[in-house]
């Protein structure tokens, strides 16, 4: 780099003139002149300034090839799911195989003069699927009666202090609980039918040697409950197909090694307007406000409060027929879990107690509901929209243990993330 060079103006052919060298410097540069900040900047070379370039463009290096390999097994992972999918309902396809599409599009007869509430019609039904014999049952599988949640010596209030066995036995139930109900959640779509979800979960539950909890509960016909728009809970799997726009709660419990799992969420599918996800984020900030204060010493009466509170702020309503409840060795148990406002629920909470807390949100200043025919979903009387999420929580020395808890996600609190139920 020359500092003393002429040059001719611009297009001109003017001979260009090189400077004599400097004293003391055969290469033309002169020791005693000062160097333009430009030339310094150039000359000058940093090492450690050069390392840390090279450290930065490593590690950028680095997170795009995990992200790479990332989303390389996340995309084997959907294919493997998208495969099993298929295998599991080409092994059912007899649950409707030779059924005309119009008659799984058709409303039970027992509807014909019922007045709907709102937009949403059922659909047929299909039969009840067995459990293998290999897989352990609880008392009302054969029946529909649960024997032991009857049984007095049950029904006292007291609520269970679980041992730390029991407690390990949880973890491990809720854990499968919340993968088939991940594995129902991916396949959930428009186009999907409630009764595909079914089988899909049943077939979920099965293979990982357990028993869907819901499955001739007081003589329930199916396997999960899907529950779609104005649905509040308890919703029957049929043949509907879901469409775009629609929300969907799905409530998965499951039942292995002598104890019980319950959880549930509700998924935006397609393009959905926007109070259906001030509705279903209000839903879920209510478990959210519930789950903080689930520690020693609270009351059970008192979390209604919170969710009241904000199902109010954003405009909502919150049931008030359906609570949550005790889980373990039975299904539903002490303690009661009301989640309104000045309910007169028993019991203070202490570690060791596991429970549900679900909340089911209506739009509207509305709380109430109404049955179908079927004697099982509960529908609002407005024909608004309800959303509902649920977890399995255990009281610990210090907190809270989310033992339904999404993978990945903490365990001590509940953080909204709209992504994990667009569908």
């Amino acid at each position: 780099l020359d500092s003393h060079t002429g040059m001719g103006e611009p297009g001109s052919s003017e001979t260009v003139q090189e400077a004599p060298p400097g004293p003391g410097n055969e290469n033309g540069e002169d020791k005693n002149s000062d160097a333009s900040p430009e030339t310094d900047e150039v000359l000058t070379h940093d090492p450690g300034a050069n390392r840390e370039v090279e450290r930065t463009e490593e590690k950028t290096k680095t997170k795009k090839k995990k992200k790479k390999k990332s989303m390389n097994k996340n995309k084997k992972e959907r294919l493997r799911l998208e495969r099993w999918y298929k295998e599991v309902l080409e092994k059912t396809k007899e649950q409707v195989e030779g059924i005309p599409e119009e008659k799984l599009s058709e409303m039970p007869p027992e509807f014909e003069v019922y007045g709907f509430s709102g937009d949403l019609r059922p659909c047929y039904v299909t039969k009840q699927v067995t459990v293998p014999s290999e897989i352990e049952k609880p008392d009302y599988a054969d029946d529909g009666i649960p024997v032991s949640e009857n049984d007095p010596a049950n029904r006292t209030g007291q609520i269970h202090v679980h041992t730390p066995e029991e407690i390990e036995i949880m973890r491990d139930v809720c854990r499968i609980g919340r993968e088939v109900l991940d594995i129902g959640g991916k396949f959930l779509k428009a186009g999907a039918t409630g009764d595909e979800i079914d089988r899909i979960i049943h077939a979920a539950t099965i293979e990982r040697g357990a028993y869907p909890s819901p499955l001739n509960y007081n003589n329930f016909p199916k396997s999960v409950c899907v529950s779609v728009n104005e649905v509040i809970c308890h919703g029957i799997p049929d043949c509907r197909k879901i469409q775009e726009g629609d929300i969907v709660n799905l409530d998965v419990s499951v039942y292995k090694n002598g104890f019980h799992a319950d959880l549930n969420e509700t998924y935006i599918v397609g393009d959905v307007d926007e109070d259906a996800i001030r509705l279903v984020k209000t839903a879920y900030e209510c478990l959210q406000q519930a789950c903080e204060m689930i520690r020693p010493g609270t009351m059970y009466r008192d979390v209604g409060a919170v969710i009241s509170r904000k199902a109010a702020q954003n405009g909502c309503a919150v049931v008030k027929t359906y609570c949550g409840h005790g889980v373990g060795r039975l299904f539903h148990t002490s303690p009661s879990v009301p989640h309104y406002s000045k309910n007169k629920a028993i019991g203070i909470m202490r570690p060791g107690h596991i429970f549900t807390i679900e909340p089911m949100i209506n739009d509207g200043s509305s709380w109430s509901d109404a049955l179908w025919p079927d004697n099982w979903t509960a529908v609002t009387t407005n024909g608004k929209r309800s959303a509902q999420f649920e977890h399995t929580f255990l009281v610990t020395e210090t907190g809270v243990d989310i033992l339904t808890a999404r993978k990945g996600a903490p365990t001590s609190k509940l953080i909204w993330d709209e992504n994990a139920i667009k569908r």
